[in-house]
């Protein structure tokens, strides 16, 4: 002979485990934001040394420019010492004017390229200061994010630690759910966003707000079945009635 189940019993029972199974439904959810949170300080903190990189490539361009200024100084001198070896040479004064002329050129070029590379040094002076301060300011940016990730994976441990706890509360109540109404209530918790139970109240559903009819409020009231809401399909009760 089949058992005789108390339906106002297992709603009762189903009430007990739907505050259960709702904080635990918030708390996966709130553990699931967890990596895009720390997604997003990641991207911050990225966007951050992205400065850092700018200061960085520009210091190395100037160091580049000042090298190749450097190069072609050097090879300028080295043309100078040159014509200044063959002057003694030169049998016209036509062919010593004119290599003097060079020399005179070559001089002012090199004239041109010291002042040139002297700005650069005092850009690159004034970058490594920029760079410094650049440096410093993500040392603790870095600090902060690292912090802060510190605190996300500590509070996701302590979600963890209350979901295993409430856990424990939900198998506590389950044995005492019928098979069967426990296998709608889980099917209608998981397709309805963790809110498998509801009461009526003024007649409306309190899980879709839409008005339910006397017929149904009666037929919850009479406990001899599970009553469900028409437009929103989960299980409907009357708190004055537990």
């Amino acid at each position: 002979m089949a058992e005789i189940v108390s339906i106002k019993e297992q709603i009762r029972f189903l009430a007990q485990l739907q505050v259960i199974d709702g904080k635990i439904h918030g708390l996966r959810k709130e553990k699931d934001r967890a990596p895009e949170e720390v997604l997003k300080l990641q991207k911050e903190f990225e966007d951050k040394k992205a400065n850092l990189k700018n200061l960085e490539e520009e210091d190395k361009n100037l160091a580049k420019r000042r090298k190749e200024k450097e190069i072609d100084l050097g090879s300028k001198e080295e043309n100078i010492k040159k014509l200044n070896s063959q002057l003694p040479s030169l049998k016209t004064n036509k062919e010593y004017h004119a290599m003097l002329s060079e020399i005179t050129s070559f001089k002012t070029d090199i004239s041109v390229l010291e002042e040139d590379i002297l700005k650069i040094m005092d850009e690159q002076e004034a970058f490594r200061g920029k760079l410094t301060k650049e440096k410093a300011y993500l040392a603790e940016e870095d600090k902060k994010f690292q912090g802060e990730k510190k605190k996300i994976d500590e509070h996701v441990k302590e979600i963890e630690c209350a979901i295993s706890d409430l856990t424990a509360k939900h198998n506590q109540i389950t044995p005492s759910i019928d098979k069967r109404i426990y296998a709608i209530y889980e099917r209608i918790l998981k397709g309805k966003d963790g809110l498998a139970l509801v009461a009526v109240k003024d007649y409306s559903c309190q899980g879709c707000y839409i008005g339910v009819t006397p017929q149904v409020v009666n037929e919850i009231k009479m406990h001899d079945k599970i009553v469900t809401c028409e437009s929103c399909a989960r299980i409907l009760y009357l708190e004055e009635e537990l």
